[in-house]
């Protein structure tokens, strides 16, 4: 497959020119440079999604529905075999590329899947949230199929489910864009089938991008960014904005538990895109770290539009339904990653990527990596002009130590509109790359990517 798409360079829009100006083709590319030494265990690929429309029109245009373009870089002893990405053939980007769609099941009218990319029950699965069924992928990229677990799934799924290391179960917290009152707590099995479709009542049509999980519960953000009737009929096509009258919640359901039985606990008003992890304290309260904002989409639409408060862990209790805030670090940053082999369990280390501080901007240079038992913080600098996404850590062996293994993730040489596939060492954190794998082109800031192995 290869498609050649012109741009209109004349337009402005900040998330369709610079760093995020959309690439015009698919590409297979193979004898990549490498410098360094790609360790010998990393079998498998690393694989990442985002927004890549075929035919960018400003008008209307916000980032976050972008046609869904996917990128792939498969490392087989210790060298670096090909380089692929591919647009997902939604029905609108398979329109404009003058091809059929991918085949199999949607529900409702939405599919386009440009968020995450995560494997489960073993298939390689594209993902958004709000509307589509996943996109199910082969390992080379070349065949696409829209899929609902078999039939199992009944309604939307989610950009963010999380796996469960000590169940094999996925998580996951679902909303519809047209279903304004009910959002579902969704447990897909080890074997790749849904389980539970479990209602929760909300109001207003809450975006819920993220979700977490304990071992006792389920964690639903229910914060202050809503439908908006009248951004929709203006044409906006991500018709969400801060809401003010709607109440700042996080909820605590047990996971075999009823909707109606959610343990409310009221917050100031926030907004959080992702979650580091949640976990439960021995005197039952939870446990919850993410990235939080003061408000979100409050100003021009378009693309996030707040610089994040930072860090900031929440404990929430159950038992008198308050919760107690306090940030772990002030420092703009996205992206929170664990060692998902901890996921519902406490952990030690997160690993984000830091922001230039002046409004979400993919812009920054630098890695952190937080240490929250000794409460410091790495840097990795990745120097002038070179801007990392978001990295995934991946354990050297199946029962190595928390942050013995490597992250990898992409960087952008902005000034040379070139990119590499970066390995650190995450016990080295702030010295040089273990490995970086080169790339003739610029890959456009995306959202989220996973190491798949195998």
């Amino acid at each position: 497959m290869a498609s050649a798409i012109e741009l209109d360079q004349a337009t402005d829009h900040p998330f369709l020119t610079g760093i995020h100006a959309p690439m015009r083709a698919e590409l297979t590319l193979t004898e990549l440079p490498v410098t360094g030494t790609i360790p010998p265990a990393l079998n498998g690929q690393y694989m990442r999604i985002g927004p890549n429309p075929v035919n960018p029109d400003p008008k209307g245009y916000h980032w976050f529905v972008g046609d869904g373009m996917v990128h792939g870089l498969a490392i087989r002893d210790g060298k670096a075999q090909w380089y692929r990405n591919r647009w997902i053939r939604s029905t609108p980007a398979a329109a404009a590329l003058g091809e059929s769609p991918a085949p199999g099941p949607r529900h409702g009218r939405f599919d386009t899947v440009n968020t995450n990319v995560v494997e489960i029950a073993g298939e390689i699965l594209a993902l958004v949230e709000a509307g589509s069924t996943p996109v199910t992928l082969s390992r080379d990229m070349e065949r696409q199929a829209y899929g609902d677990f078999g039939g199992t799934l009944a309604g939307t799924f989610t950009a963010h489910p999380h796996h469960d290391p000590l169940t094999g179960e996925q998580h996951a917290i679902t909303y519809a864009a047209m279903v304004p009152d009910t959002v579902h707590h969704v447990v897909i099995s080890a074997e790749g089938k849904v389980v539970r479709e479990e209602p929760i009542a909300v109001e207003h049509g809450p975006s819920i991008h993220d979700c977490a999980f304990t071992a006792r519960y389920a964690v639903v953000m229910d914060l202050p960014v809503t439908f908006s009737l009248a951004e929709a009929m203006q044409g906006t096509r991500f018709p969400y904005r801060w809401n003010p009258e709607h109440r700042a919640r996080i909820g605590l359901l047990a996971r075999d538990g009823r909707g109606d039985e959610t343990i409310w606990i009221e917050i100031d008003p926030c907004y959080i895109f992702h979650v580091a992890n949640a976990y439960d304290l021995p005197d039952g309260r939870v446990v919850l770290d993410a990235v939080t904002y003061d408000s979100m989409f409050a100003g021009a639409p378009g693309g996030p539009d707040q610089s994040p408060r930072g860090l900031e862990r929440f404990v929430l209790d159950p038992a008198t339904r308050t919760a107690e805030r306090r940030i772990l670090d002030s420092a703009p940053q996205e992206f929170p990653r664990p060692d998902e082999r901890r996921f519902g369990q406490p952990y030690r280390y997160a690993y984000t990527m830091a922001l230039p501080g002046n409004g979400f901007a993919i812009a920054g240079t630098r890695l952190y990596k937080h240490d929250l038992e000794a409460g410091t913080r790495q840097i990795h600098d990745f120097g002038p002009g070179r801007h990392p996404g978001e990295f995934v850590f991946v354990p050297a062996a199946p029962d190595s130590a928390e942050d013995a293994g490597w992250l990898i993730g992409l960087v952008v040489d902005l000034p040379r509109e070139t990119t590499e596939l970066v390995i650190l060492d995450a016990r080295d954190f702030a010295g040089a790359p273990v490995a970086s794998i080169h790339l003739p082109h610029r890959v456009p800031p995306g959202f989220h990517g996973n190491w798949i192995a195998g």
